[in-house]
């Protein structure tokens, strides 16, 4: 769930920002003029930590779509690397300019702008949804699936797309920033969490700190790298090696339920709650274990018997439209909840905002904060001319690349698109759920029944990529801004860093993807690399260009029992009591095997296992520890992937097959 889009309201203690005294430390006196906050050195880090985490990235994205949040780890690995540099040169007698909070912020924001395109660029999504199998996959033979509404992957039309698209969310809201960070405090408990741990990095207690969490790492990193280096000599073969491991007998492999050792997951599953990974568990266990082999067992009633396995009219319709409905459910009920939270937050804020501008009760530490975010000023005419540009840029682009959408539309994406991104950095800074994807949502469905059947399904899918880049990007720069106000970064060098990002991740998400189309069978429903939600995004912009027409037989019942289960869970969770809807399950979680399957939730209850005993026997040691060991296991998986990139494009293939098979007497 990218960029914590199911986080829950944390509150983080500040400890490093001021003393006890109310006092401004030595460090918080001393900061370097903007333009010395973006180094060569910064610059070359943010790229290295980019790339990696966008192999990482791209690997969650296209296996199941399910991300965490990894802007903390960034922050820890520009630490990691600029002390280490910093150091060997120190060793080698040369001299180094000190390594700041301010620097530390800046590398981070170009890295999470670089690698969060890989997640929200559309490539296991909307942009996916386009090719030539996804859309053989949804049904040649269903009336809204025109024969025109495919296009095939291109390095040159994808990185085009994200050029045009990417840099009008970075100026929709830089105006309203002091408005966001200061006047009305919002949290952004994921920007504020990075921010803790920058400035608890750079003080002598956290520097010991950080050593402990770098050791750590290094020692994850490297088993996680090893290991998938040595599964790979036994995967020489369809369904080889220790990825189809029959952890609970082939019976329960048959049906997806087996450990397949990725270490990605069981990293991820440390960083995500206990509750996603419940419930991913919990939504294998209701479609795997029961609902799809009693569906299979209705072959010849509910749909043909001789249908292929991939067509909507078969066992493949009820995994993607129930997997639609409930994600469909859960979307509307927060997008409404989060809309209606923003506006009673906002209509109290201007309620009061004589209080909250004249604060007598901030600290000395606040006041500076506050100085310098206002001191280091964006020119107003400066984001309102840029917005414009890049607008035209897209209204004029746009069309050119996929003529199904309209330049009117475009345009009228552009002018309410400032107010969605405003109502989403807002819902974002109070929640820290992120909801451009149902904002998205909402745009594919629109764009979709306006355009017609000829070209419902592409402007749909083109149309939610626009709104989803613009409202995502700007509710990102917010966040950075937050962990830029309480590391005391410019906000100049933390928008020109979220630019330099940009523009990196705009050529590396794109080399990236095709890293894995070309080595790998990308989309394939049986194979690794599933790319669940490209199906999933092409079935709604379907069923909104035809309506229901497209769903198999009592696909429907089960689609509205669905739907209400997300609301009444949602619903849930807010209106009982906390020690009760704590435990109700996440309907976007469950909705994820649901589709892919059954191993990779597995894996994830396992990191949470882990996390668990480990918090039970020394919870202090936990909680400096796991994200720093997540993180080790994640990038070490995650950088094997391009040597086996490499040799999967050069033709060397594994040397052994490990297959299991029934024995003699079963």
């Amino acid at each position: 769930m990218g960029s914590n889009e199911r986080g829950e309201n944390i509150e983080f203690e500040n400890e490093h920002l001021e003393e006890k005294n109310g006092e401004v430390p030595d460090d918080m006196k001393r900061i370097p003029p903007w333009e010395k906050q973006i180094t060569i050195r910064g610059i070359f880090a943010g790229l290295f930590i980019g790339m990696i985490y966008s192999v990482v990235m791209m690997k969650l994205n296209l296996t199941t779509g399910l991300v965490p949040n990894l802007n903390v780890s960034a922050a820890l690995l520009a630490f990691v690397l600029i002390r280490t540099w910093t150091k060997v040169l120190e060793k080698s007698n040369f001299t180094t300019t000190p390594f700041t909070r301010q620097e530390n912020t800046v590398i981070q924001t170009c890295a999470v702008a670089c690698y969060g395109l890989s997640y929200g660029g559309g490539f296991a999504s909307y942009l996916l949804g386009l090719n030539k199998k996804t859309y053989e996959q949804a049904g040649v033979d269903t009336e809204g699936n025109s024969p025109t509404s495919h296009k095939e992957p291109g390095l040159d039309w994808m990185i085009g797309f994200l050029f045009v698209v990417s840099f009008v969310g970075l100026l929709a809201l830089v105006p309203l920033r002091k408005i966001m960070i200061i006047d009305y405090k919002l949290p952004y408990p994921s920007g504020t969490a990075t921010a803790v741990l920058i400035n608890g990095f750079h003080t002598t207690k956290g520097d010991k700190m950080a050593k402990k969490q770098v050791r750590g790492f290094a020692k994850f990193f490297s088993f996680s790298f090893i290991w998938s280096f040595f599964q790979w000599f036994y995967s020489g073969g369809d369904q080889c090696g220790f990825v189809n491991f029959p952890t609970f007998g082939l019976k329960a492999w048959k049906q997806t339920f087996f450990f397949d050792f990725s270490m990605t997951y069981v990293g991820a599953g440390m960083i995500c709650s206990h509750l996603v990974n419940a419930s991913l568990l919990l939504g294998a266990v209701i479609s795997w274990g029961l609902m799809w082999p009693l569906i299979d067992q209705k072959k010849g009633e509910w749909f043909p018997q001789d249908i292929k396995e991939s067509s909507m009219k078969s066992l493949n319709g009820y995994k993607v439209f129930i997997s639609i409905a409930l994600i469909l459910g859960d979307g509307l009920y927060n997008f409404l909840k989060t809309l209606l939270f923003t506006f009673r937050s906002m209509r109290t804020a201007f309620n009061k905002k004589n209080q909250i501008s004249d604060n007598k009760n901030q600290s000395l530490a606040d006041d500076r904060r506050n100085e310098v975010f206002k001191r280091e000023s964006i020119p107003l005419w400066v984001s309102c001319a840029g917005y414009i540009l890049f607008s035209i840029v897209s209204i004029i682009g746009i069309p050119i690349m996929f003529p199904q959408l309209k330049w009117y539309y475009v345009l009228v994406v552009y002018i309410f698109a400032p107010s969605l991104s405003f109502c989403n950095a807002y819902g974002t800074g109070l929640t820290d759920m992120n909801m451009s994807y149902n904002y998205g949502k909402v745009a594919l469905f629109v764009l979709a029944a306006l355009a017609g059947k000829d070209n419902g399904v592409v402007a749909g899918l083109i149309g939610c990529g626009l709104v989803k880049s613009m409202v995502s990007i700007s509710s990102d720069l917010m966040h950075d801004m937050k962990t830029g106000h309480l590391t005391l970064t410019s906000p100049r060098s933390m928008l020109l860093s979220q630019a330099i990002g940009t523009a990196i991740g705009c050529v590396v998400a794109p080399l990236t993807f095709f890293l894995f189309y070309k080595a790998f069978d990308v989309g394939n429903p049986n194979g690794s690399y599933k790319a669940p939600y490209a199906l999933i995004y092409r079935n709604m912009a379907i069923l909104g260009v035809e309506g229901f027409s497209s769903l198999p037989r009592h696909c429907l019942q089960l689609c509205y029992g669905f739907f209400a289960f997300a609301v009444v869970a949602n619903l849930s969770r807010d209106v009982a009591p906390a020690r009760v809807g704590k435990l109700v399950p996440l309907p976007m979680a469950m909705a994820v095997p649901f589709l892919v399957g059954a191993s990779f939730a597995i894996d994830m209850c396992i990191g949470s296992l882990i996390v668990y005993v480990w918090s039970r026997m020394d919870g202090k040691k936990a909680g400096l520890m796991v994200p720093a060991v997540a993180s080790g296991l994640i990038c070490g998986d995650g950088l094997w992937i391009l040597p086996s990139c490499i040799l999967a494009l050069a033709k060397i293939n594994p040397p052994i097959c490990m297959n299991f098979l029934p024995g003699k007497s079963s």
